[in-house]
């Protein structure tokens, strides 16, 4: 990781040290010049200008990593959590089986990760991490999805993609913090415990509908606390094998509530579902699956209806002061769209693979000043704040030609914050 970069304007002047390190592999098979250009364009203030310079700095690629990073970059959880973890009842056998079922589970994993001590006496953490983040396929359908043709874009199996690095920084699960630099192209999000926001080139700042809610970054094997008390909730619904791993299924569903308060006039959330696996052999938490539906009002009575499915995979925990974090791992996310005409019906497959390089606990002098929103931030107006200057990336756009002008939705994983795409596709 490069935490200092060249001066290339002035060979006498100091190195620029970088708030959020970048991977040696963003320097390989470019021009240093090149990639410090990139770099600048997301140092830039956020205006017009600085949009404009991405466009010119990343050319088509420009639509294919505002996806990646509206989608992958900074998703959030459905539900709040509490900052203390209850410890299991005595009387747990007054719960119904299923959910003292998964209580034992979750006393099972903190036992993993650690013990309950070393987790609670956690105040505050930082780590730092990279990237490599790509669109998979795309595939347009004429009555089926089954049977339309499928265009795969990239892997990151095979080393394609974008890559990219993050910074995180977190005081308990309300006060949380992320930069996050693909390729040149930088997304700032965070939460000072009242309100969740998020900050892009493309996008002037704007916070999330209902109550804040953690990253789920956290809960892909970074913040054990978190973990335990989401699931302390939740119900174990059976067994699954996960890379040849038994696991059993803890499963949590947002409350009507909560789904309302992120919903708005033009968008209505249905559901919203997290699923852990934990395995049986070592208590820990090896995969993180959530997925939620989402009903967007058309013109007259008609409703377009996206379903997105995250899948991460929980790799590589290493003990760092005594506690077990994850140090890989690799999401999968589907966005499948439906309603209206079957030929208007897409999924587009994205993956993300990540390393934690650095972790460290209780940091020093992280105050809450250091989580206060941008100067910017505005509340979201009613309705899904559609943009019209983005398109589908260039392949993806080749495969679906046949779709004529209907709106292609890219929706950004965090249906509440309204980042909708509005992707017009030619024919």
């Amino acid at each position: 990781m490069r935490k200092l970069c060249p001066n290339y304007d002035r060979e006498d002047g100091l190195d620029t040290v970088l708030e959020v390190p970048i991977p040696e592999e963003m320097f390989s098979n470019k021009s240093t010049n090149r990639s410090w250009q990139n770099m600048k364009s997301w140092m830039k203030p956020n205006t017009e200008k600085s949009h404009h310079s991405m466009t010119t700095v990343f050319g088509s690629r420009n639509a294919e990593i505002q996806l990646l990073l509206g989608v992958v970059g900074a998703p959030l959880i459905p539900l709040p959590i509490r900052c203390d973890h209850q410890p299991i009842n005595r009387n747990i056998k007054d719960h119904p089986i299923e959910a003292s079922m998964a209580k034992y589970i979750v006393q099972q994993y903190i036992a993993a990760v650690g013990g309950e001590k070393a987790i609670s006496s956690i105040e505050s953490m930082y780590a730092m991490g990279k990237v490599r983040m790509a669109a998979s396929e795309f595939c347009a359908g004429e009555g089926s999805l089954n049977n339309s043709k499928v265009v795969k874009v990239k892997s990151v199996r095979h080393g394609g993609g974008e890559m990219g690095a993050f910074v995180l920084w977190q005081k308990r699960p309300e006060l949380w913090c992320l930069e996050l630099v693909v390729s040149g192209c930088k997304i700032s999000a965070g939460s000072d415990g009242k309100v969740a926001w998020r900050q892009t080139p493309w996008h002037h700042s704007h916070a999330s509908r209902g109550p804040p809610r953690p990253l789920r970054r956290f809960l892909q094997g970074l913040d054990p606390m978190s973990t335990a008390n989401l699931f302390s909730n939740s119900v174990c619904i059976g067994e699954k094998a996960i890379n040849d791993e038994d696991c059993f299924i803890l499963k949590l569903d947002a409350k009507s509530s909560t789904l309302k308060a992120r919903s708005s006039s033009n968008v209505e959330i249905l559901r919203h579902t997290v699923w852990g696996y934990f395995s049986q052999r070592t208590g820990l938490l090896v995969q993180l699956e959530d997925s939620h539906l989402l009903r967007i009002k058309a013109t007259g009575n008609d409703s377009i209806y996206w379903e997105t499915t995250m899948e991460s995979f929980i790799q590589d925990y290493r003990t760092i002061d005594g506690v077990n974090i994850a140090h890989a791992g690799k999401t999968s996310v589907s966005l499948f769209r439906f309603g209206e005409s079957p030929e208007s019906h897409s999924r587009t497959r994205m993956e993300e693979a990540w390393s934690i390089e650095e972790v460290d606990f209780n940091i020093k002098g992280l105050s809450i000043d250091c989580f206060l929103p941008p100067a910017d931030l505005k509340k979201e107006e009613e309705g899904c704040g559609v943009t019209t200057n983005t398109r589908l990336p260039l392949k993806i756009r080749s495969a679906s030609s046949k779709i004529s002008s209907s709106k292609v939705v890219a929706l950004n994983v965090e249906d509440s914050d309204n980042i909708y795409s509005d992707l017009h596709e030619e024919s």
